[in-house]
């Protein structure tokens, strides 16, 4: 399955050298091996930073013919905002919807190789009729879940001191969104804020949290992988919170030598916050699924025209936990994206009518990203490079999967109750697809990724995330 991408990471080692690299190629995001061409300087100044960029772009865009070639290069004074501009006319055509960023490569390897972040570990949406946030899930490991934050908790307020405290209504009145995010300070262990934050159930409590650092879990151990019985029926369930952390791959090869174990075939995929990652991850999770499939087409990657040589086509390959799926319900939202469309759109041509999407339209993001890193400055650009089709050459969904599924059925994103309750809305409505039973009206089409919409909700953002926050939206 890895053929491609692997060759082409080989074909690019020189090009990491003689940047001043020398680390192994950044793997490819779908949301990269990674290609980096010889920057025509070798100082980290803005400009020096800008014309990498710039190369990068004209060489390996996946569209160069929406690239804004009027761009002046000394009209910046960063790297992000020099890309957004250039990028513009294929952002306008909803190609690139903040998919080619500038990133610290230190810290998306971190994020990659071990799932460190640092921050509260609590991912945070705002209500955008009432000005009210919420968590849309806490991290075990970390202060956020420690102080007794999960999911459905809304927090009240947040301040330096207990003398400090500004309402969040306050905050959002002032400064919108924005100010939320100010308020909450920086991404840095040691930063600390007094929360004052109201639990399921009614309880009130203002403490202070302590940012650190911590390990992005990429599969839950409280509700990551169960079985839930439907009448007698045994269903698998797998909350996969991203891709992005490369012992996901490893942790799926046991959630499903579960579903192994307990004979399941039909199965609910939890991805409705799930930004997308690691190419290889959601490879893997193909080959999973791919008990008697090993040698069939999985994906392809295609790049531009003048890149084609590098086209790949990925197969099926031997997985001893994999099963063959009979009928996938999958969960999703806006705020999914990426490898977890990749996934999705790959199983159509294999489970056809099993399949259905269930919840909200999706991100709509079938391409992917290279990384292409200026070593010495700490730089990597994350650039849009390949889209992804799937057996049967199909992979336009860049208005979400919604277009392309055999079967959707809305549902509401029921934050107060737990991931994995069959209770839960979207659960619920995806075990109802299962059985055969009636499922609420379908999902209609979006106009492309316009905002990190979840039921009602959207993602806290920042306007410029940290390597943690693209791929993991309203991380804090």
């Amino acid at each position: 399955m890895k053929i491609g991408r692997t060759t082409l990471s080989a074909t690019l080692a020189f090009a990491l050298v003689a940047c001043g690299g020398g680390n192994p190629a950044p793997p490819p995001t779908q949301g990269g091996p990674t290609p980096t061409p010889p920057p025509t300087t070798t100082g980290c100044s803005i400009q020096d930073q800008i014309a990498f960029a710039d190369a990068v772009l004209d060489e390996w865009y996946l569209f160069p013919d929406f690239l804004d070639n009027s761009v002046n290069p000394a009209n910046f004074n960063e790297v992000q905002s020099f890309l957004d501009a250039r990028v513009a006319p294929a952002r306008a055509q909803n190609f690139d919807q903040g998919f080619t960023f500038a990133t610290s490569i230190q810290a998306e390897n971190d994020l990659i190789n071990s799932g460190s972040s640092a921050g509260f570990g609590i991912r945070l949406a705002y209500d955008t009729v009432n000005d009210r946030v919420f968590l849309l899930e806490a991290f075990e490991n970390a202060n956020g879940f420690a102080a007794g934050m999960d999911r459905g908790t809304e927090l009240l307020a947040i301040g330096t001191s207990s003398a400090s405290l500004q309402t969040v209504s306050s905050l959002m009145a002032a400064g919108g969104p924005q100010a939320v995010i100010n308020a909450l300070g920086p991404s840095d262990p040691g930063v600390s804020r007094v929360l004052r934050f109201a639990q399921l159930g009614g309880n009130v409590i203002e403490t202070t949290v302590t940012k650190t650092d911590f390990a992005l879990d990429p599969i839950s151990d409280r509700y990551g992988t169960l079985i839930l019985d439907d009448g007698g029926k045994k269903v698998g369930y797998l909350n996969l919170r991203t891709f992005i952390v490369s012992d996901a791959a490893n942790q799926l090869r046991e959630a499903f030598a579960e579903f192994g174990r307990e004979g399941v075939t039909e199965l609910i995929f939890d991805l409705r916050y799930n930004g997308g990652g690691l190419v290889s991850v959601a490879d893997t999770m193909g080959d999973l699924m791919g008990l008697g499939r090993v040698g069939q087409v999985w994906s392809e990657t295609v790049l531009r025209p003048s890149k084609s040589s590098e086209n790949s086509t990925e197969l099926f390959e031997n997985e001893v936990n994999a099963i063959q799926p009979t009928k996938i319900a999958v969960i999703g939202t806006r705020s999914t994206a990426s490898a977890s469309e990749l996934v999705t759109n790959a199983m159509i041509p294999y489970v056809g009518n099993g399949m259905a999407l269930i919840g909200a339209n999706t991100s709509g993001k079938p391409v992917g990203q290279f990384g292409f890193d200026l070593a010495d400055c700490d730089l990597r650009v994350r650039a849009v490079t390949f889209q992804t089709l799937n057996a049967d050459g199909n992979g336009d969904y860049f208005n979400g999967l919604a277009s392309v599924m055999p079967n959707t059925c809305r549902a509401d994103d029921d934050i107060f109750t737990p991931f994995g309750d069959p209770n839960e809305a979207s659960i619920a409505t995806a075990l109802d697809f299962l059985a055969g039973r009636a499922c609420t009206a379908p999902i209609s089409g979006g106009a492309g990724r316009t905002a990190q919409s979840v039921g009602g909700r959207e993602v806290l953002q920042p306007a410029r995330p940290n390597a943690a926050q693209y791929e993991i939206p309203g991380l804090y």
